[in-house]
């Protein structure tokens, strides 16, 4: 069922999502000084081309510097990203197929806001796994 879920977010949003999460990447590249943040959008740019069997976790040693990374990340793409994934969950429930789908693209906000100091785990293989079983 997840792979179905993910093919149909890739076609219908993921790959859009995707797009402007490697525009962001590539502009934050070019100052030097904002490759972390680039390196942030990238990931998180996986996670939104195929999120269907994975989750956000928070790493638990993340510190005083990734909440003033991700207030610069806000200011620098985070806004913008969390826009885009306003517009395409809206756009996503209008139909009743693309419902849960939507559903998924609000989950994304946070994470678009504020992408440092959380790690994207497989929901199978990740940190609470054996919790899940």
């Amino acid at each position: 069922m997840r792979t179905l879920l993910n093919i149909i977010w890739l076609l219908l949003s993921g790959f859009w999502l995707f797009c402007g999460y490697l525009l962001a990447g590539v502009l934050l590249c070019i100052p030097i000084i904002t490759i972390p943040w680039a390196i942030a959008s990238f990931r998180i740019g996986l996670y939104a081309l195929w999120p269907f069997g994975r989750d956000v976790v928070s790493r638990p040693n993340a510190g005083a510097f990734s909440f003033i990374g991700n207030v610069i990340w806000f200011v620098l793409a985070g806004w913008w990203l969390a826009i885009g994934h306003i517009v395409s969950g809206v756009a996503l429930c209008v139909t009743i197929i693309g419902i849960p789908m939507g559903i998924a693209d609000f989950k994304m906000i946070p994470i678009s806001l504020s992408p440092l100091g959380k790690e994207v785990v497989d929901r199978d293989n990740g940190p609470f796994a054996s919790a899940r079983r």
